[in-house]
């Protein structure tokens, strides 16, 4: 209490600041999309399906987009596929890139058919640094973005050979040989990558390229594995990289559905506030403390409230140790023990009831302050889950 008055123990007015100010990089445009500068770190996926299959194609596409994918990208191996893009670039309610490997004309097509960028890997592309100045050109003219995406997979054999594996100096000279190459032809509408499965390299690598660059940097850490693995390998790297500023896009890459890349991007991207979060559920880990079903609990109170679009803090809390602090501090939240709990709304206790009612008691509560939440025009985010 302040001068008789409650203090509120909710959500901040503002949003918490992120861990460090963002890395100055140029700014460019794909499609809709703004990247670098002092544009949201935004996410990307890739669709799965055969490109030259429009159908199946636009129908993953609008699966990620409901998914809160923010670019998409398309890959373009064969000349059905290329002859696809005009198509899935047209009808896509997110920008579209296309991603060309080995054959320089695919490039074009993209250029020709609208494409919101085109990645080029240069390792992959027989005498690409012959067609630069046509490409420089032709995208250009159009307005359409280049990202020079580097893997350490398919590296150049002339690098591999000075360097004798893919290191990080090696991917950082690959990425900026090939910008350079652009930039004798005026053309500086560039995002770059430098990719490897392992976070350390990858980290190191893009730590480099940060410092010798101005462009905007999407990251990935290439072939991350199934989706546990590849989630924190991803998180791990992501989190470093964005705890300094270096990130303009992120693409989760996943041995998984596309639209669970998007989830773990965006829930990366809201732990270190970089978006602005929807739900976002704290429950204790559980321990012999514990008197009730904390995991029971927590899924429970997680199903009954997905898709809730305020940024609401829910605490499901097991014991009488954390608990009541925890439930006070959050929007809504229960400090459970001996076969009861008690509910806080804004760190006010409103109410006891019965170990069986907690989940209903707390999904109604949740509607009710959503409610008011949306009728005091509080902005959406993105949905956040975690658990601590």
């Amino acid at each position: 209490m302040t001068n008789g008055e409650p203090v509120s123990l909710g959500l901040p007015a503002l949003p918490p600041r992120p861990v460090a100010e963002r890395r100055v990089s140029r700014q460019i445009q794909v499609g809709s999309v703004a990247v670098g500068g002092d544009a949201p770190v935004s996410v990307q996926s890739m669709t799965t399906t055969r490109t030259s299959d429009v159908g199946a194609t636009l129908q993953q596409i609008a699966e990620l987009t409901a998914s809160g994918c923010q670019i998409v990208r398309v890959a373009c191996p064969t000349q059905d596929d290329a002859d696809a893009l005009a198509v899935i670039a047209r009808k896509s309610q997110i920008p579209v890139i296309a991603d060309i490997h080995f054959q320089p004309k695919y490039v074009f097509a993209a250029i020709d058919a609208g494409c919101a960028a085109v990645r080029v890997n240069p390792g992959n592309i027989k005498q690409f640094d012959d067609k630069v100045r046509e490409i420089a050109k032709a995208a250009g003219d159009a307005g359409t973005p280049i990202r020079i995406g580097v893997n350490a997979g398919s590296l150049d054999a002339r690098l591999l050979r000075k360097y004798g594996k893919a290191t990080p100096e090696a991917l950082v000279e690959s990425a900026l040989w090939e910008a350079s190459l652009f930039e004798e032809h005026g053309f500086r509408e560039i995002k770059i990558s430098v990719k490897h499965n392992d976070p350390v390299v990858m980290v190191n690598a893009y730590r480099q390229l940060a410092a010798q660059c101005d462009y905007p940097l999407h990251l990935g850490v290439t072939e991350a594995g199934p989706a546990f693995q590849g989630t924190i390998k991803s998180a791990v790297a992501f989190g470093a990289l964005l705890s300094e500023g270096i990130g303009d896009t992120i693409r989760v890459s996943l041995s998984a559905p596309p639209a669970e890349e998007v989830k773990v991007g965006l829930q990366i991207l809201e732990a270190l506030n970089l978006k602005q979060r929807r739900l976002e559920i704290v429950s204790c880990p559980s321990c012999g403390r514990a008197q009730v079903d904390v995991y029971k609990l927590a899924d429970e109170v997680t199903a009954g409230l997905e898709g809730m679009e305020v940024p609401l803090r829910v605490a499901v809390m097991g014991c009488v140790v954390n608990g009541p602090g925890e439930a006070r501090e959050a929007d809504l939240g229960v400090a459970s023990g001996n076969g009861k709990g008690q509910i806080f709304v804004k760190g006010e206790v409103i109410k006891t009831v019965p170990e069986s009612k907690i989940v209903e008691t707390l999904i109604d509560e949740a509607m009710k302050l959503a409610e008011q939440m949306e009728d005091a025009g509080v902005p959406s985010g993105a949905p956040a889950v975690t658990v601590s």
